[in-house]
C-alpha cells in the first residue's frame, strides 16, 4: 500500500495517498483538500503547515506538489490547461474528473514557465 499523507488536528485525522490528492485550497486559517474521487475534507490548518507536512511525507525527489500563490497546492500530474490572462486553471485526469481554479497572472504565468521548461 502506498504511503498516506497524514494531517492531524485536535479533533480530527485525514489520511490520503499524494496520487489522489488533486489540490489543496486555502481559506483564512482552514484549508480544503480536493481529491480525485471527488471528496472535500476541510482541515483547520493553514497551507504553509500543509506545504510543511507535505516535505516532512514524500521523498524528497517526489516535486508532484507545488505552491501557486498564496492560496493554492495543486498536483502537477493534473495540470491539463493553464491560460494566465484569464487567470484560469483545470486540473484533470481527463477521463474522470475537471476542477477549474484561479490564481494570479503571475503564479500561472510563472507555473506555465516552468513546465515548458520541463518539456
Amino acid at each position: 500500500m502506498n504511503k498516506r499523507i497524514v494531517f492531524t488536528t485536535s479533533t480530527e485525522i485525514v489520511r490520503v495517498p499524494p496520487d489522489s490528492v488533486v489540490f489543496f485550497a486555502a481559506d483564512g486559517n482552514y484549508s480544503a483538500i480536493t481529491t480525485a474521487d471527488g471528496e472535500n475534507f476541510v482541515l483547520t490548518l493553514q497551507l504553509g503547515q500543509i506545504e510543511k507536512r507535505l516535505a516532512e511525507t514524500l521523498p524528497g525527489n517526489d516535486n508532484r506538489f507545488i505552491r501557486i500563490g498564496k492560496s493554492l497546492i495543486v498536483n502537477r500530474d493534473y495540470i491539463a490547461f493553464i491560460n494566465p490572462p484569464r487567470q484560469k486553471m483545470v486540473l484533470s485526469d481527463c477521463r474522470t474528473f475537471r476542477h477549474e481554479v484561479s490564481a494570479s497572472k503571475e503564479a500561472l504565468r510563472a507555473l506555465k514557465e516552468l513546465l515548458e521548461k520541463e518539456i
